[in-house]
């Protein structure tokens, strides 16, 4: 048991030592490692465009200058005659009879439903 122990110990140490050698080493290797930067190939210079000549200049033409005839009058706008009220007056109640029922009512569709519907009465009736 205490060889297995010191066996384990000895390997853990060292794998400790081997990496703190790596992590020290590894910038001194970075910094002797960095490759020549390579030299850009040159752009060549473009040679330079040659303008158009530049378009003679023309004055425009003054604007001719007059007034405007004036607007006509806005037409006015005839009285608009005022809506009659309505009567008012109390309807008639509708029968019942006449308004067929389509639509079931709610407790309907809730006891259709299984997990909404209530729970069966357990409570029993002794004679």
């Amino acid at each position: 048991m205490a060889s297995t122990t010191s066996f384990i110990f000895v390997v853990i140490t060292l794998l400790s030592l081997q990496s703190i050698d790596t992590c020290l080493a590894t910038p001194r290797r970075l910094l002797q490692a960095v490759p020549p930067v390579p030299a850009l190939p040159t752009i060549p210079s473009l040679p330079k465009p040659t303008l158009p000549p530049p378009l003679p200049t023309t004055q425009m033409p003054p604007l001719p200058t007059g007034t405007l005839p004036p607007l006509p009058a806005m037409p006015t706008i005839p009285n608009i005659p005022t809506i009659p009220s309505l009567p008012t007056g109390t309807l008639p109640p509708m029968p019942s009879l006449t308004i067929p029922s389509f639509i079931p009512s709610i407790p309907t569709i809730i006891s259709s439903i299984p997990f909404l519907s209530p729970p069966p009465s357990t409570s029993t009736t002794s004679p």
